[in-house]
């Protein structure tokens, strides 16, 4: 998007916003979708608290202790890997 695109795009919302400020009801649902917006934009979906990341650990653990693991076998790639384990790729 070029400069000027997003120029006329910031003066399209701010008109539009001027609309919906002289109606409190628009303008509480307006803020509830801003906040979902801004929240989906700072959420990354890959990211786990530090207390998260520790409990995986301690599962993956116990799951290894009990012998739920597999290796790859030497000279054998991961899409083989997963074959054998009978993943379709």
């Amino acid at each position: 998007m070029t400069a000027v695109q997003i120029n006329a795009m910031n003066a399209q919302i701010w008109r539009d916003m001027s609309i919906i400020a002289e109606d409190e009801s628009m303008m509480k649902r307006v803020a509830k979708y801003l906040r979902k917006v801004a929240k989906e934009m700072t959420e990354d979906a890959a990211t786990m608290s530090k207390d998260e990341f520790y409990a995986m650990l301690d599962s993956r653990e116990q799951a290894y202790e009990r012998g739920e693991y597999s290796e790859v076998l030497p000279g054998e790639d991961l899409t083989t890997h997963l074959k054998r384990l009978g993943y379709g790729i």
